[in-house]
């Protein structure tokens, strides 16, 4: 006897549907998968056939042909198990087969018949309200059910093991759909347990982390070790605003797909902050592999990357990193598929003057020339050019540590910044622009603009740093944040004074 049931699965963040057939027929017992069914799949067999028998049901001792259509596509992981042993089910005459036809189906099964959770449930469910399947309801493991949930328009069951789910489809239990309260979710989000009030000093550095915060710009903080920059830097995701429910949505389909969402979580609320160890390869930080999976860039999308040390990191793993930083976007290429990740991310870096750290510090440097000018070259031209802010992070004084006061909190800078997106949201209505350091040439020349003073400041910074083009637009990009934190709509030579002042390290890191 012949039935159909139908899943789907993700490559990339793209979702594509599957139709599974089950053929039961005379002859030795085996199983045999066919479809281009990876290790994961193949194994299915041994899995469906426990879960079978402890779930109390008949397991047929005949012949059993599984085919996975379309036949040329790739397939991968475990969540074909629970639509698989459905279709066995109801080949067998144990389950509905017309209630099969109304349902797509995904998950994994444990041997004694429980499900347990998979991975890239939202993407799935977000092709299906797209229209991209025929089915909009869907049965899947509970502790998806959050997370397939708050796409609208779509029926989501959780079930918990094969039982539950036999008798759902029979009509024997009813289930109902499972809602996620988006409005309570998104509550409360920027309740942090860390606060920009408890940074003693560093005014100047917390003034760059604003306008950084404000423009979405990259940050490049140097200092001797102690000073504070790991701290500054693991605070910054507190006064960037909160994420809106697409941008959550975004950010969660990729650690969906990365198999990172917590059982039972429905959304990534907070804005991520990725901290990758130095040690991490080129594939860690974009992602790849020979299925690609997205890596610490895509992870950190609509978030914060924090690079510590980063002249400690793979030069070939910085290298990666210059066409994320540029558009936002990963792409990953492989014989059979190219695959786009998105990595609209703020990067938020730290390193050490020279290598023990303490060049033009109280303590005393006993670095030698070439071990300084070695150490800093592993930061190359390129990279660097990529960051728009580099700010000095000294060692603070005796007075600064002993001073008791709270500095300004999190919140009150968070407003700030708010105004400043707000601001920036108004102006790149409709153009697809996320803020102002992803401004294109046209954006940079018609909000840009400077009066005969600027330019002329301009000019004389750029024949006295010897700056590159890419720079000199960051420049003009950062003084329209440092503009619109002011509430202005001119770019005065005051912001423009301040934004060039953070390109001041250009010439001494590459000296």
């Amino acid at each position: 006897m012949l039935s159909r049931a139908y899943s789907a699965s993700v490559l990339g963040l793209e979702a594509y549907f599957i139709e599974i057939e089950v053929d039961i027929a005379s002859g030795l017992p085996a199983v045999i998968v066919v479809g281009l069914p990876d290790t994961a799949v193949k194994e299915s067999k041994d899995r469906i056939k426990s879960a079978v028998k402890n779930s109390l049901f008949e397991y047929p001792t005949k012949r059993i042909t599984v085919n996975l259509a379309p036949a040329d596509v790739k397939k991968e992981g475990p969540s074909f198990d629970l639509p698989i042993a459905l279709g066995l089910l109801a080949a067998t005459g144990q389950l509905s087969a017309e209630g099969l036809k109304d349902y797509l189906i995904l998950g994994e099964l444990a041997l004694d018949g429980r499900i347990r959770p998979i991975k890239g449930a939202l993407p799935i469910a977000l092709s299906l309200r797209k229209g991209e399947g025929s089915k909009k309801k869907i049965i899947l493991p509970r502790d998806n059910a959050a997370e397939a949930a708050v796409i609208e328009d779509i029926e989501v069951y959780g079930v918990e093991s094969l039982l539950e789910a036999v008798k759902f489809i029979n009509g024997e239990v009813k289930l109902t759909p499972h809602e996620v309260d988006l409005d309570a979710l998104l509550k409360g989000l920027s309740n942090y347990e860390v606060d920009f009030a408890d940074v003693k000093g560093q005014f100047s550095v917390k003034r760059a982390l604003e306008i950084a915060a404000a423009g979405s710009h990259n940050v490049l903080m140097v200092g001797p070790p102690g000073a504070g920059k790991t701290m500054l830097a693991r605070r910054l995701p507190t006064i960037i605003p909160d994420m809106s429910l697409e941008e959550a949505l975004e950010t969660t389909q990729v650690h969906s797909v990365a198999g990172l969402l917590p059982p039972e979580q429905a959304l990534v609320i907070r804005r991520p902050f990725r901290s990758p160890h130095h040690t991490s390869s080129d594939i860690a930080l974009v992602g790849g592999g020979t299925i690609p999976r997205p890596g610490e860039v895509s992870l950190a999308h609509n978030g914060v990357l924090f690079l510590d040390e980063l002249p400690e990191f793979h030069r070939q793993a910085l290298e990666v990193l210059r066409q994320p930083l540029e558009d936002g976007s990963v792409t990953i290429s492989r014989v059979n598929r190219t695959l786009t990740f998105p990595s609209r991310i703020l990067l938020i870096s730290t390193m050490n003057p020279c290598p023990c750290g303490h060049l033009g510090d109280a303590v005393e440097c006993h670095c030698t020339p070439y071990q300084i000018q070695r150490y800093r070259s592993r930061i190359s031209g390129p990279l660097l050019d990529r960051i728009d802010i580099h700010i000095e992070t000294p060692a603070l004084k005796y007075k600064e540590l002993a001073e008791e006061e709270l500095s300004e909190p999190s919140e009150e800078i968070r407003k700030r910044v708010q105004d400043a997106r707000d601001m920036q949201r108004q102006r790149f209505k409709g153009k697809g622009i996320h803020g102002n350091a992803y401004m294109g040439q046209k954006e940079v020349r018609k909000y840009c603009r400077l009066d005969d003073e600027g330019k002329e400041l301009l000019k004389m910074a750029i024949d006295e740093l010897g700056i590159s083009a890419r720079a000199y637009d960051k420049i003009l990009k950062v003084a329209r944040t440092i503009a619109d934190l002011a509430d202005s709509e001119s770019v005065l030579t005051d912001y423009l004074s301040e934004a060039i002042q953070y390109r001041s390290l250009d010439r001494n890191l590459l000296a």
